[in-house]
This record gives structure tokens, C-alpha cells and sequence, in this order.
């Protein structure tokens, strides 16, 4: 099994979350681009556009996954879809988990034409200090140097990666919801999708794309945290219906727009570590949420897993003990003074309802869930709280999932499900935004 009432601001929560920046957030920027090209961006001007949460190779569940054997002599074609855009682009690798040195032997990056064509006129060679090939030491990451590229938000980007020789195990992401796609040969600069015929629904390597420069030089950056519900699992793939993909569609117009990126892992669990659902949501919280380009203010949806999956062996990836509520809220406060002592504000998400989800719901972990989600609607430590447990859940049984949000398993919202949670998240996030004119409220539909 895969893991994984909007009321309004708690009394004494300050509206303003994040678009002025706090001066400790400057600490809160991913590593800066190589320099020694005339108007290359400073560390300042970049903001994430797009990211996913790296995690250990292995097998997956059912669909193909390359992690485990890697690639060589093979081009790899990632689309993903960016809710900043500007002038300039460039990409974050990672080898965080590789068991050896990656040599990547270059790398490209295009605007996407529908599957795995690009537009032609849109492809750049990318280099890595000045070179087009590189090699990432394991546990490394690495930034591309910047690239010039006109994109707006909601784009979406084709990255291409070639390997001439093996790679050994792919740090991955294996929940992309999206296509992935590989074919033999270098095919860094082919326009078309025909030679990519091989297919795959996870992440490789590629951990982050940052944008700088116009037209959208005034950007802040909001991080979503969690696991599969905010991962997207449920949610129809290459749909970008995920909600943080509904989110960002919501915050990426005005005269400030908001970037909006996705930090969630199927599976993952607030405290404890898994060698397939990835680290504990407090040991890679500074790494996934807060070194974001950035990033003014975290939502943090996270800890259903740690109910549900307790005391089982999770599918051979790790076993994690029964955990206490109080253990959980621990966990939270951990999350919430990491956010505040880097100057970043945090929003808390109330767990989902889980009634009749298999292997989660029973009465015990049910009085878990409830006490858990009363300290985060009731207990003033989060800036601000986005009610989702009663806002999701069937008006005819508040423990249940609304019907028409349930994508099936009664634990993961379906397409509907998500947008709803970015209909409670967003007036959180432009409240005073709006009274100072930098994000107009969105129209309706």
C-alpha cells in the first residue's frame, strides 16, 4: 500500500507570512551559481521554480523504475512544469545517494512540445563550471551555471541528461506522477520524442530548477512539505493537478507572483527514516524546505504515515516504531523552530480523515490522528493553519474522506481532493498580500 471547514486564522497569528522578506531568510539560499560571466544572477535573485525531494534508489511498486540499475550510454529526458518564470534558468543535480562519482556528459534544457519533443529553438546546451560535463561525488549535489532562457510560470521544461558510462544506482524520486522518459545514444539535442520510447513515472537526479531575471523579478517561493498527499499520489498523471500544482496555478499571477514548489515523498514519514520513502521529515526539512531559493514561508503536511505505518516493516524499506502523540507534536515543534530561526514562516496542515483506509484506521490510531490535529488547529505554534481535516471530510462522518474527493483508497485525494486543499491554503498565503497589492485575489472560475 502507498502512504502517504476552512476556518479562518487562529486568534494572535500575524497575517503576513512571507512575500517581505525577513532578514534571516538570507541564510535560506541554495548553493549560488558559478560565476565569471557578466550579468550573471546573484545568489539573491534566484528562486526556486520547480523541485523534488531526492530519496534512495529501489525497486518501486509495480510500474518501471531505473534507480536500482542506473543508466549508460542512455539520455534521459525529464518534463517538469515551473510556476516561476524569468530570463535566465538553471538546474540543482543530485547524487545524494549514488555509491559512486556521477559523471554526467552533458546536459540540456528546452522548452517542452507536448510528451518528450521539445521546441527546437528553445534548447541550451548547459555547463557546469563552464564545462558541459561534470562529475558529482557521492552524496554531492551540483548547480548548473545560469542559462538563458525565456520562461513563464507554468511552463513546462524538458531537462535531457546524458550518460556515456554507467551511473550506478539513481538517486531518484520515485513518485513523479509524471512521465519520464529514455532512449540509447546522446540524444541531448533532439527535438523530437521518437527515439524516446522508453517510459517511466519516477524522477532521476534532477532535484531542482531555480529562474532569475525579468519579467518576473519580485518572486516569492513557497515550499510544500509532506508526504504522498503532497507528493501527488491519487492524482492523474502528467495532469499537474497535484494541489501544490493547483496551488501555484492559483498564486502565479499579479504583480507578485508566487512560486510554488513540491518537497513531499510518497511514503514519508515526520520521524523516521526509510530506505524508500525517504529521511525523516525532521532530518531533511532544512535541506528540502528551508535551503530552497527563496523560500518565504513551508506548508507542512506530514505525519499520517507516522500513525499509520508504526510498528509495521513498510514493505521491506525500514521499519518505525508505534509513536505517541506527543511524539508527533515533538516532531512539529521541531519543523516549526527550525522555520522560525531561518526567518521563514510555516503554515501546519491538519491530517486528512482516514476512516476505512487499510491498515490505518483503527481506534487507536484514529485517537492519535484527533489529538495531533487538535494541537495544530488549537495550539498557536504554527503562523498559521490550513483546517484540512474538516474541510476534506464527509459532512455525513467527519472521520471519513468526502466521496467526491477520494481517490479511492479512502486516505489519498483524487483531483478534486486537491484542488480543494489549495482552495483553504491560498487565503492563507495572500491575506495581507492582497491589502498590499502584491498578489490580486484570484478570479472565479
Amino acid at each position: 500500500m502507498r502512504h502517504p471547514k476552512f476556518q479562518p486564522l487562529a486568534a494572535g497569528i500575524a497575517a503576513a507570512l512571507f512575500l517581505t522578506a525577513p532578514a534571516q531568510a538570507a541564510t535560506a539560499q541554495a548553493p549560488t551559481a558559478q560565476t565569471g560571466h557578466a550579468g550573471t544572477p546573484s545568489s539573491a535573485d534566484w528562486r526556486a521554480a520547480w523541485t523534488a525531494a531526492a530519496h534512495h534508489p529501489f525497486e518501486g511498486f509495480g510500474t518501471p523504475n531505473w534507480s536500482v540499475n542506473g543508466f549508460a550510454n542512455q539520455s534521459l529526458r525529464q518534463v517538469v512544469r515551473v510556476s516561476a518564470g524569468g530570463s535566465t534558468v538553471r538546474i540543482r543535480l543530485s547524487n545524494r545517494f549514488g555509491d559512486r562519482p556521477l559523471k554526467v556528459t552533458g546536459a540540456t534544457i528546452a522548452l517542452a512540445a507536448g510528451g518528450a519533443a521539445v521546441q527546437p529553438g528553445s534548447l541550451r546546451s548547459l555547463t557546469f563550471g563552464r564545462s558541459r560535463t561534470a562529475t558529482i561525488p557521492p552524496g554531492g549535489e551540483l548547480t548548473s551555471d545560469p542559462a538563458p532562457l525565456p520562461t513563464r510560470a507554468l511552463d513546462s521544461l524538458a531537462v535531457t541528461l546524458y550518460f556515456a558510462g554507467p551511473t550506478g544506482p539513481a538517486t531518484v524520486h520515485e513518485n513523479a506522477t509524471a512521465t519520464t522518459y529514455r532512449t540509447a545514444g546522446d540524444r541531448r539535442f533532439d527535438p523530437q520524442a521518437d527515439a524516446f520510447a522508453e517510459t517511466s513515472t519516477s524522477w532521476y537526479f534532477l532535484a531542482g530548477i531555480d529562474t532569475a531575471g525579468q519579467p518576473e523579478h519580485a518572486h516569492g517561493v513557497v515550499v510544500t512539505f509532506g508526504d504522498s498527499i503532497t507528493d501527488g499520489y491519487g492524482t492523474t498523471v502528467d495532469a499537474n493537478n497535484r494541489y501544490p500544482d493547483e496551488l501555484a496555478e492559483r498564486l502565479a499571477s499579479g504583480r507578485r507572483p508566487v512560486s510554488v514548489v513540491n518537497s513531499g515523498i510518497n511514503g514519508n514519514k515526520l520521524l523516521a527514516d526509510s530506505t524508500c520513502f525517504g529521511e525523516a521529515g525532521v532530518s531533511r526539512f532544512g535541506r528540502d524546505a528551508l535551503d530552497q531559493p527563496g523560500v518565504r514561508a513551508v506548508v507542512v503536511l506530514e505525519g499520517i504515515n507516522d500513525i499509520g505505518g508504526g510498528g509495521y516493516p513498510d514493505f521491506g524499506c525500514g521499519a518505525s516504531p508505534v509513536v505517541t502523540a506527543e511524539q508527533i507534536i515533538d516532531g512539529h515543534r521541531q519543523l516549526i523552530r527550525a522555520a522560525h530561526a531561518r526567518g521563514v514562516r510555516i503554515i501546519g496542515a491538519t491530517m486528512l480523515p482516514m476512516k476505512d483506509a487499510f491498515g490505518y484506521d483503527t481506534p487507536a490510531n484514529e485517537a492519535v490522528r484527533d489529538a495531533v490535529n487538535t494541537w495544530i488547529r488549537n495550539g498557536g505554534e504554527y503562523d498559521a493553519v490550513a483546517d484540512l481535516d474538516r474541510a476534506l471530510a464527509d459532512p455525513a462522518d467527519r472521520d471519513a474522506l468526502r466521496p467526491t474527493y477520494d481517490s479511492g483508497d479512502h486516505l489519498h485525494p483524487n483531483d478534486a481532493g486537491a484542488a480543494a486543499i489549495a482552495a483553504v491554503i491560498t487565503p492563507l498565503l495572500i491575506h495581507t498580500a492582497v491589502e498590499h497589492h502584491d498578489i490580486p485575489p484570484r478570479s472565479p472560475s
